[in-house]
């Protein structure tokens, strides 16, 4: 008998539909220096980088003495710092520190 007075009763605690706002931000875009210090700083952690001769405009083999397989570590691990994937085809083109750090920043993508 009681708990067909329960089903028709209504409810002690009525429902209220909260509506839920979200909004998402994007980061600020990445600035040319912010992403040469950061390319800059994953060269300085390779053993094999010649400390001395880290600029810039420094080319992998020719300046900072990286064989190929160095120039593939380093590609990876500026994949890695700036959440990016590079194609293979692209990244064979990346040869000195300015070609990783144009690349970053063409790249919206990166963070």
């Amino acid at each position: 008998m009681f708990r067909l007075a329960l089903r028709a009763a209504p409810r002690a605690v009525p429902r209220v539909a909260v509506p839920i706002s979200a909004r998402a931000y994007s980061a600020a875009a990445l600035t040319k220096e912010d992403i040469t210090k950061r390319v800059m700083d994953v060269l300085r952690s390779f053993e094999k980088v010649d400390q001395g001769k880290l600029t810039p405009t420094a080319n992998f083999t020719k300046d900072l003495g990286l064989d190929s397989l160095d120039t593939v570590e380093v590609v990876m691990a500026v994949e890695e710092e700036f959440a990016i994937e590079i194609p293979d085809q692209e990244a064979d083109a990346i040869n000195a520190v300015n070609d990783a750090i144009e690349y970053v920043a063409q790249t919206p993508e990166a963070h």
